[in-house]
């Protein structure tokens, strides 16, 4: 195993710098076993994330991002606990994690490593890789021009050096032939690189070395460029969620004092100015401004914060001024968060990967099978290099990897987190949706919607009486009438003395105010009044079935009724009416409320079908039925939807209010309260397998022919390899455009 450190100058997470450590481990763990490990390494107190990959052969490797110093025994501990635990793991592989992690423990220290831990550092994996391209490029460039114009300027000099010549293009061809025969002991099957070994070794024993040497030239240039493409579309997401914000104003009595980041605390109280970054997650204490939290949300609108209404790490004040009582810091932010899930997010592979990946090794065989035929045919080697210097794998693979990498960085740009690539194809394919009603298809906040009084009662006098009495209940629909009477400002009198009547309502006691009569007042269900045989229940018949209704009555006697409604969530109807649009057969709705509700609901959204006073255990049976025949997309956000979405081919939460359980669960987070993220996220997953499928075809085509058009000996080799290089660097530059600007108004 090898450790590679790479340390961070930037605010990875919004909050603190962080440093990065690579183990890479002897052999893969199981799927399993790697979330173990990276559940103990993010318990943690210095972890901020840790997320295992596939590294080159057999091996893997465990990445973390930490605060501070690295308690590298615990880590360690946890490591080899880990591969010990794992059945699968031989004495030997333990062994070599060991003598790894003391490699590990010399770098974190500080210290040199000792001879034979070829260990990089700073500079980074991805930036090592594109300095090798770079190196080889210029390198064969240069051999190549070295060649010509010797070959110009002394012939004589130029067929005298001719092992020296195939010396060097079998020097510059090395990494090639290294991975070629690589793939052929390892893997027992060759790959693209034993292609490109094989044209180069043809060249030499046919006597011309460095006909193979422009077309390594153009093959290392091209790789240089596609390599550079592809990361920028992995890395995208990165300098979204960076933010270069060092100081806060620490509010400590009323005088605000510059402090670094690192030293602000939950319970702090700080402020934020026209043009800052806002660092942590908490609560506008005093103050209001315009607030864009496009990184959390994906809402391009900025959002007016006031007093009481939350801010998160990665917002941007962009005008006013706001005092934040500090809640979550660092690691617990919502900015961290997403950091956390994009990582690994990135190490899930899409069912297309796998199938890009089959197919391109199937099509190495092929391109072998054609050169032997060519070369029986025509015994003409420029033919059998044209055929060689061709390979299906870099296309294929590379577009495909770029493509998911990309989507999941667009969608995280726009407040959708989406947790892996396969999720991306479940997308594309998603052809039923179910939604939960309370919280999803409605806004989940009751407010009150309807007043009806008794003649010669007010509505003032009939609030304040009901306010009054539900006082202390957390009764959502006394919630709503309490937010009500504060809407209005009105003051609530003070009752003398309330209890609770359970499952039918409150009973106080309520002294005269503002000129209105006091008394015994109830406030409830239509079934408590009817117990206590209060009068006046004819005067008023509710007709809303949608509604929830409280009665409130005084001294026995019925003074109105308050119709208390979850409203329809903004542009809902409008996003079920595009889900069709795009493919989506059937809307299903689940939920607990009763059926009249849930009937009214149904009918006023256009829904296929409903099924109501549904248990969660009941949703999560009906998602299952559903999974039979077709893909399914759950949406929800409360806990009793979490085992829906866990069953869900995409279990989808959606909206600020959704509970930890529900993110935790689904495959799919949107934080914003904007429904319409739901067509967005489907035309994501729609759009990104169609330029898959056109770097498919373009890959195959544009490679079929020019394989034809070699073998014929229309085209030379090194058309073919401009050819070939050129479809490849452009099918990764298609899947690259995922995220072009041009992609918001195709999603809108």
């Amino acid at each position: 195993m090898q450790a590679k450190q790479n340390k961070y100058t930037k605010l990875h997470n919004g909050i603190m710098q962080l440093s990065c450590c690579r183990f890479a481990l002897g052999r893969r763990l199981s799927a399993s076993q790697a979330g173990i490990l990276c559940a103990r390494l993010r318990s943690l107190a210095a972890v901020v994330s840790a997320v295992t990959g596939a590294a080159k052969g057999s091996g893997g490797y465990v990445q973390i991002r930490y605060k501070g110093s690295l308690p590298v025994q615990q880590v360690t501990a946890i490591i080899r606990a880990v591969q010990i635990a794992d059945t699968g793991a031989s004495a030997s592989q333990n062994i070599l994690a060991s003598q790894n992690i003391l490699a590990a423990q010399n770098i974190l220290a500080g210290q040199k490593a000792s001879a034979g831990q070829n260990i990089p550092s700073a500079a980074g994996d991805d930036n090592m890789a594109m300095a090798d391209y770079r190196r080889e490029a210029i390198l064969s460039v240069g051999s190549f021009a070295a060649m010509q114009l010797l070959k110009k300027v002394s012939p004589a000099a130029f067929a005298g050096v001719k092992l020296l010549r195939s010396l060097m293009i079998l020097y510059i061809a090395r990494n090639f032939i290294r991975n070629g025969l690589t793939g052929l002991v390892r893997d027992n099957r060759p790959n693209a690189d034993t292609l490109t070994a094989t044209a180069v070794i043809a060249s030499v024993l046919a006597g011309k070395p460095e006909s193979s040497l422009s077309l390594l030239a153009l093959s290392n240039g091209a790789e240089m460029l596609t390599s550079y493409a592809a990361e920028k579309a992995r890395s995208h997401v990165s300098g979204l969620l960076d933010l270069n914000q060092p100081y806060v104003w620490l509010v400590d009595n009323g005088v605000e004092r510059k402090v670094p980041v690192q030293e602000v605390r939950a319970g702090d109280i700080i402020a934020a100015h026209t043009g800052e970054k806002i660092c942590v997650d908490g609560k506008v204490l005093e103050g209001t401004a315009a607030v864009n939290q496009s990184s959390i949300t994906g809402e391009s609108a900025p959002a007016m914060k006031r007093q009481g209404l939350p801010v998160y790490a990665g917002s941007v004040v962009e005008a006013g001024e706001i005092e934040i009582l500090v809640e979550k810091v660092g690691k617990d932010t919502s900015l961290a968060h997403i950091v956390h899930l994009v990582e690994e997010a990135q190490t899930r592979r899409a069912p297309v990967q796998n199938f890009a990946d089959t197919m391109a090794n199937l099509l190495v065989p092929i391109s072998f099978l054609g050169a032997a035929i060519v070369y029986g045919a025509t015994r003409d080697w420029q033919r059998v290099l044209n055929l060689l210097f061709i390979d299906f794998s870099c296309g294929l693979k590379l577009s495909t990897a770029t493509a998911i990498s990309a989507a999941i960085g667009a969608a995280a740009k726009k407040g959708i987190l989406v947790k892996g690539g396969n999720y991306i194809e479940a997308l594309a394919e998603t052809d039923t949706v179910v939604l939960d009603k309370t919280g999803t298809i409605t806004v989940g906040v009751p407010q009150v919607s309807a007043i009806h009084t008794a003649p010669g009662v007010s509505e003032k006098e009939m609030l304040l009486l009901a306010a009054s009495a539900e006082q202390h209940s957390v009764h959502p629909l006394s919630i709503a009438i309490q937010k009500y009477v504060q809407a209005q400002q009105w003051t609530v009198p003070q009752h003398r003395s309330s209890r609770t009547i359970v499952a039918r309502g409150m009973a106080a006691v309520v002294p005269e105010f503002e000129g209105f009569s006091g008394g015994d007042v109830l406030v409830g269900s239509c079934k408590l009044m009817q117990e206590r045989g209060v009068e006046g229940m004819e005067l008023i018949h509710p007709e809303d079935i949608s509604m929830g209704y409280i009665y409130v009555a005084r001294n026995g006697m019925l003074l109105g009724v308050i119709g208390i409604k979850d409203p329809i969530r903004p542009l809902m109807k409008k996003t079920l009416n595009q889900m069709r649009r795009y493919g989506v057969d059937e809307i299903v709705m689940l939920t607990g409320d009763s059926e009249a509700v849930a009937a009214q609901v149904a009918r006023e959204m256009d829904i296929d079908s409903y099924h109501a006073e549904v248990l969660p255990e009941d949703k999560a049976n009906y998602v299952m039925q559903l999974k039979k025949r077709g893909t399914v997309m759950m949406v929800g956000d409360g806990i009793n939807d979490a085992p829906a979405l866990a069953f869900a081919h995409v279990g989808t939460t959606l909206g600020s209010r959704q509970t930890d359980l529900a993110a935790e669960t689904s495959a799919v987070t949107i934080r914003s309260e904007d429904p319409t993220r739901l067509i967005e996220a489907l035309q994501l997953g729609r759009r990104t397998m169609g330029l898959i499928h056109q770097n498919f075809t373009a890959t195959i085509t544009v490679n079929s022919a020019a394989m034809l058009l070699g073998a014929l000996g229309v085209i030379t080799p090194l058309w073919a390899a401009i050819i070939h290089n050129t479809a490849t660097l452009a099918v990764v530059l298609n899947s690259a455009r995922i995220l072009a600007p041009a992609q918001k108004k195709l999603l809108r």
